[in-house]
């Protein structure tokens, strides 16, 4: 009996002993990346900042949860697309346009930080590095190969290039757009041969040549509607559709349109009516759908007489070429910031920064439903997310 299982026990012994090291911590097969804002103190609420921060999400498994923190200059004022996150979720960068006025703590300064963070232990992430670019530091874009990174400046009207090594910037120059484009978001084309900055001020895409570290300006700017805001390019490169929150360019309806432009052709193909403040537009990993965040107006803060019945919402495109079509819709929250689609595109996540939570919603290719019970609590305001796959 003793000699017969003794085979048994040496093999099961053995797979044991191979099967330890990969056993002996959590596999993070998804990450999502969120940036929260302890600034943005509101009339009728505690008058007291807390700190700014980035929080890695599991979103891989559901529902997703918060598996690790780490404070880090942030804001939510300014693009959703604050935050990029590295291929292989290896490391993160996130930009902050804001910081604590001392002065004044309800009236923040300009902030001009873009911050490393690595995750190869999302569960502990570490601040590599802090360094500047230009005033009020917005959307945040890094190239497929990784070597490259681009920040939008708001206020100083240019976008500033960094050379990418080792998980470590290093300043390569800056492309000035001009007074009061006021360019709000970036964002590289997949083959990394162009990228494009989305002036807000002047209310037009402006597009850029990239070669090597040198960014310049084509001269291909295109007016897409007013006061453009971000933007995303489609996974093959040939669709760029960014949102304008002034609305579109003829007219005198200010409804936010979201607008789709051939970048073969450099002219606009599409443009819809959304609604109220298009505040961010994210893509699905496979590109067939396209999430829209809109405030809509509501408000900030539960003293205002409207808070009980204005929300913001969500809107789900079908993706076409040339074509948007919306499928689905939900409310969502008051002051809604930015939205991840997880990898299979079957989970959404928006962020809430009146009610300091994320809200998850779930997707089947028509309906668009919110699962409170998985709602994620935040101290601070969250404001800006990413994964890897949303640029």
């Amino acid at each position: 009996m003793r000699s017969s299982l003794t085979p048994k026990f040496t093999a099961f012994g053995a797979f044991l002993a191979l099967s330890l090291p990969l056993l002996s911590g959590p596999a993070w097969a998804e990450l999502a990346v969120a940036a929260n804002d302890g600034k943005q103190l509101i009339p009728g609420e505690p008058q007291t900042v807390t700190p700014d921060s980035i929080s890695i999400l599991d979103f891989g498994h559901y529902p997703p949860k918060v598996i690790g923190s780490v404070e880090v200059p942030a804001s939510m004022i300014g693009s959703p697309n604050a935050v990029a996150v590295g291929a292989g979720d290896k490391f993160a960068i996130v930009t902050a346009s804001q910081k604590v006025n001392p002065a004044d703590l309800t009236h923040p300064a300009a902030d001009d930080k873009v911050s490393v963070i690595d995750l190869a232990d999302p569960a502990h992430p570490k601040v590599l590095q802090t360094v500047s670019a230009g005033a009020v530091a917005s959307g945040v874009s890094i190239n497929k190969a990784g070597n490259l990174v681009l920040v939008a400046a708001l206020g100083a009207d240019a976008i500033f290039v960094f050379r990418l090594a080792d998980k470590t910037l290093t300043p390569a120059g800056r492309v000035d757009l001009g007074a009061g484009l006021n360019p709000a978001d970036v964002a590289f084309t997949p083959d990394g041969r162009h990228a494009y900055a989305v002036g807000r001020g002047g209310s037009k895409i402006i597009e850029l040549a990239v070669d090597g570290d040198k960014v310049t300006r084509t001269g291909n700017d295109v007016a897409t509607g007013r006061n453009s805001y971000g933007a995303v390019i489609t996974h093959d490169g040939r669709w760029l559709i960014n949102t304008n929150l002034g609305g579109a360019l003829e007219g005198e309806d200010r409804t936010s349109t979201v607008t789709m432009m051939d970048l073969k052709t450099h002219k606009v193909v599409a443009s819809v009516a959304a609604g109220k403040v298009t505040e961010h537009a994210t893509l699905t990993a496979d590109g067939k759908y396209l999430a829209v965040v809109l405030a809509n107006g509501a408000a900030t803060t539960k003293s205002d007489p409207k808070y009980d019945s204005v929300l913001g919402f969500l809107k789900i495109y079908a993706v076409g070429p040339g074509t948007l079509q919306e499928v689905a819709h939900a409310d969502t929250c008051h002051w809604a910031q930015g939205a991840a689609w997880s990898d299979d595109g079957r989970t959404l996540l928006q962020q809430c920064a009146a009610e300091h939570l994320i809200q998850v919603f779930r997707f089947d290719g028509h309906a668009l439903v919110q699962d409170k019970a998985a709602a994620i609590s935040f101290e601070s305001r969250p404001g800006s997310i990413a994964t890897r796959r949303t640029r």
